[in-house]
Formats: C-alpha cells, structure tokens, sequence
C-alpha cells in the first residue's frame, strides 16, 4: 500500500510567518499558477516515488498566498539527515531573499499516489510546522488520479479540535464523544484558487490560435481505466483488512473490561463477606478497594487516532472509485450513441 513521504522540518529552520493573532479564519488559498506548474512537474518527474517541496508565500487576512515554491532533495534512506535537510532549505531561503522573492514559509506540498495520504506521518509534520506558524497548508498532488482527466490539488490543514487532542494523546472514546469529533474532523480542505499576473494572463491569450480546432479529441472518450479502477479496489480492500484488525482490538479491550469488571465484583462480594464475619467478630473492616489487587489495575483503551486514519483512506477511496466509474458510465453511453 502507498505510504507518504514526509519531511520532518527542525524547529529551528522553520520561519514564523507572523507573531501576531490572526483573527480571521483562513478561507482560501491563493496559488499562482507557475507555482501549481512546478509542483506538477516535480511530483511528475519522480513518480511514482512520493517527493515533497516546501510553499513560500504570505499570510495575508483570511488569504494564504503562496506565490513560490522549491523541491526537497530526494535522498536514499540511509542518506536522510535531519541536519542536511534544515541546511538545505536554509540555503534556498537564503537565495531567494538575495533576489527580492518571497520567503516566507506558508506549508509544504506533497505528491502521493490514489490519495493514501491519510497518514500519521502527515499528521506529526502537520504539529511540527503549525508550532512555528500560525497558519499553514499541506497541498497533496496525486499524478495517478490526474492522468484520469482532473486537476487532482487540494489544501489540507488539521482542525483546532484533533490538535488539542493530538497534543495530549487521548483518542479515547469518552474524549471524542466529549469533543463532538469523528474521523470526517481530522483534516479541513480550504478552496484553492488559482491566479495569474496580467502579465502572464496576455501573454497567454497571445499563445492561442485562432482557428477554430478541426481535429477531433478522441482520447476524451478513451474507456481505459482498469489500472486506476484495479489500484484503488485493492487500496480499498487492504483498507478493509486493516479497520478490520481495529475494530478487534477494541473488541479485545471490551471483552477484556468486561471480565474485569466481573473479577471486580466477586472479589467485592467475597471482601464484604469476609468484613462482616470480622465486624461479627468484633474486628476491624478491611478496604473493600485494594490497589495492589491486579483486578483493578486500569486496562488502558486502544487509540481510535488509526482507525479514524483508515476511515479516510476507504472514504478518499470509494469517492474516486464512485467519481471514475461515473465518467466511465458517460463515456459509454455517448460511445453507444455515436455507434448508433
């Protein structure tokens, strides 16, 4: 199963944005259009290897803009230093200062491939970079569902509710209910709009032709999406195998509690009794709780933070598959039409 690269960026590379609070909720994510063209072209060039980059913008109002981006060297993993990496992007922040670019670190980007980026690993980049930025975004690329005809970007950020509960590890039932939180809360996906200078908007307009196309496009008709099809239903399945293996666990622990709780009671039932012949001997009570006793040692309740994790990829999964089999069911039907 496809896993995400992330790099781990130290806290002390990391550049803080802005010291101020930001008042206003972050609504949309601004990206130029040569920034979305270098990221395709990076995540394209080493795939299906997952690479990563880092956005440089500004933070302005309930806008992030991110006007500048450059890629992450890939390393071998035996070669990855924490060290190399932090000077690296020192350097290129560096540069691009020297000439009067933005450098202001606004999040990072990341290729993955069927949309399994719903990762743990995701997650502990995410907290790494949000305590030095007030507000940051994660841009996942997916070439897999691009080569299917869509534009497969979106923006990513944790919501304010998961963080609290990542930064005190508890995904304990009874906290989630507290908190009102399911696994659709973990991430939140901010619209992206992307823009061009007049510049570049003219020069454009100056690129197209003015005949009219005579040629028709027939690769749009093209039924050939098995491989995608197969990929995301054997993701899927594993997915299912995985949630699956959670939910015993949880089973185990209920089962487990339960004859705790039993153990409990007729250990409590046998002290009362042996109390009260003491107290009919005229002897002191023993304490009806006894921490030493293993029958009320805490059982510790599994984390639910991997399960809400698998529940995003088989959700991730079955819209592609659902959006894909769609377009196929359109292509058929015009196919037969024509044919007719």
């Amino acid at each position: 199963m496809a896993t995400t690269n992330s790099n781990t960026v130290p806290r002390s590379f990391l550049q803080v944005a802005s010291a101020e609070e930001v008042a206003s909720p972050l609504r949309v994510v601004q990206i130029e259009g040569l920034v979305i063209l270098k990221i395709i072209k990076h995540c394209k060039e080493f795939s299906p290897a997952l690479v990563t980059g880092q956005l440089l913008g500004l933070d302005v109002g309930s806008v992030l803009e991110v006007t500048n981006c450059f890629p992450f060297p890939v390393r071998e993993e035996d070669e990855e230093i924490e060290a190399d990496g932090a000077n690296y992007q020192l350097d290129m922040m560096k540069c691009l200062r020297e000439v009067n670019v933005d450098n202001n670190t606004v999040g990072w980007y990341q290729s993955t491939m069927f949309g399994s980026f719903q990762q743990v690993e995701l997650i502990e980049t995410f907290m790494n970079y949000q305590e030095n930025i007030r507000r940051c975004v994660c841009i996942i690329y997916d070439p897999s569902r691009s080569n299917q005809g869509g534009l497969a970007f979106k923006a990513l950020k944790l919501s304010d509710s998961f963080m609290d509960l990542y930064r005190n590890n508890n995904f304990t039932g009874e906290k989630l209910r507290e908190k009102n939180l399911s696994w659709v809360d973990i991430f939140e996906e901010i619209p992206i709009k992307v823009t061009n200078s007049a510049l570049i908007t003219a020069f454009m307009t100056e690129l197209e032709g003015d005949s009219p196309v005579a040629q028709c496009d027939y690769d749009r008709l093209q039924l050939s999406t098995n491989q995608f099809m197969e990929s995301n239903m054997e993701f899927l399945m594993d997915c299912m195998e995985d949630l699956t293996m959670e939910q015993q666990k949880f089973q185990y622990y209920y089962r487990s509690l339960s004859r705790q709780q039993s153990q409990q009671q007729a250990w409590l039932q046998k002290r009362r009794a042996e109390n009260n012949a003491r107290k009919a001997a005229g002897e002191e009570p023993l304490p009806e709780e006894d921490p030493s006793n293993p029958v009320f040692k805490l059982i510790p309740e599994p984390s639910r933070l991997e399960s809400f994790l698998i529940s995003n990829r088989i959700a991730n999964y079955c819209n592609q598959i659902n959006g894909v089999a769609g377009q196929s069911f359109s292509r058929l039907y015009l196919m037969k039409a024509l044919h007719d």
